[in-house]
């Protein structure tokens, strides 16, 4: 059994993105949808369904991200007691 990093796909509510991808990208989008149906025994009727699951997981696993994210996400609101002194 092969190990991929995906594992069923989950519906939820999509918004609209749209992108050209080349030739070879998507072939090999294609045959990873192919290798994902085998191992998951879920037909994947459109490989560009994929591309959301491949960049949360992509994301979700980039440590420099993870750091400048938490660092974008850090309180920067003064708290109460401060906004009480102004």
């Amino acid at each position: 059994m092969t190990k991929l990093k995906l594992g069923p796909i989950v519906e939820d509510k999509p918004v609209k993105v749209t992108l050209e991808l080349p030739a070879p990208l998507h072939r090999d989008l294609t045959a990873y949808a192919e290798v994902l149906a085998r191992e998951t025994g879920q037909p994947v009727a459109d490989p560009t369904r994929l591309i959301v699951p491949m960049l949360e997981r992509f994301m979700s696993t980039d440590r420099g991200f993870a750091k400048a994210k938490r660092s974008l996400v850090s309180p920067t609101f003064p708290t109460s007691r401060t906004s009480e002194r102004e």
